[in-house]
């Protein structure tokens, strides 16, 4: 049985995100993201600025008048969400933990895919995927895709964006928009990102808290890695110890920025500290300008 606070979360996110659904991304996701391409719809008279080059010549000649083919966008897409389950979720220092905000980003992009009749997936993963839940595209599906998100317990140790990836490529054989969401504490998925992102259309969204950037001066503590299990203590009193690791930390964030930059894969951050409306509404603009 799912426990009451649960419930209560996945109302709250229900209000908040149909909210911000109905007033702002809807008409941007739809304009982010296109169909499949375009399908014969009818033919009719011909009217002028019509193409020419839609003129279809049989119709034309069967009724001495011409006639032009009017095609539609094949609208309905297929989105598959996949979240980080992992434990590295369960921090944060500001108002939110990661997970909690990976369970509304992904409640915004579920209504918003059904607002615009598309389907909506949801893969859950930590060192490999723990709950598949196919495509399906009504509101009850998209509570269910909330309640697993925040519910569901992560039965494995570590991250392997890999192993979702992976998953994905076996389940999706027609191309889709994937949204991955992870704090992206892992390595080795480079090969399955590069070949998912040349078959779908794939949005990375990195949520960061700003703790993992730079670390207070608390004097010494035990710190504890939530996807190895290893303690290890830092003095934090230490000015050249703390410079280290944020210079460790900057390196290695800088690095990745940079693979995704050369593989060219679409990537916004989010933190725990800021709303996650404006950076999500930024990129939909950029898509849509890109369009």
């Amino acid at each position: 049985m799912i426990p009451k606070k649960i419930l209560q979360k996945v109302k709250h996110i229900e209000i908040r995100t149909k909210g911000l659904v109905n007033d702002l991304f809807g008409g941007e996701y739809h304009s982010a993201f296109k169909g499949q391409g375009m399908t014969f719809s009818e033919v009719r008279e011909y009217y002028p600025g019509d193409d020419i080059r839609m003129i279809d010549w049989n119709v034309t000649a069967r009724n001495n008048a011409p006639y032009v083919k009017i095609f539609e966008e094949e609208r309905e897409l297929t989105v598959y969400i996949l979240v980080d389950i992992s434990s590295s979720g369960s921090f944060g220092t500001i108002d939110q933990l990661k997970s909690e905000m990976a369970a509304e980003i992904a409640a915004v992009l579920g209504f918003s895919a059904i607002k615009n009749q598309d389907k909506v997936g949801l893969i859950l993963f930590s060192s490999e995927v723990e709950k598949f839940i196919a495509p399906q595209k009504n509101k009850s599906h998209i509570l269910r895709l909330i309640r697993e998100v925040l519910f569901y317990k992560s039965q494995k140790k570590g991250t392997s964006i890999q192993s979702a990836l992976d998953y994905l490529m076996n389940v999706s054989k027609r191309k889709s928009v994937v949204f991955l969401i992870s704090d992206f504490l892992d390595s080795k998925y480079w090969k399955s990102l590069k070949l998912v992102n040349k078959k779908h259309d794939l949005i990375g969204i990195r949520i960061s808290d700003p703790a993992e950037k730079s670390i207070p001066n608390i004097g010494l503590f035990k710190g504890y890695d939530p996807e190895s299990g290893d303690e290890f203590w830092i003095d934090t009193s230490s000015n050249k110890e703390r410079k280290l690791l944020r210079r460790s930390i900057s390196e290695k964030w800088d690095d990745f920025d940079k693979k995704c930059k050369k593989n060219k894969f679409s990537l916004l951050t989010v933190s725990t500290s800021e709303d996650y409306v404006e950076p999500i509404m930024n990129f939909f603009h950029r898509r849509e300008r890109r369009s």
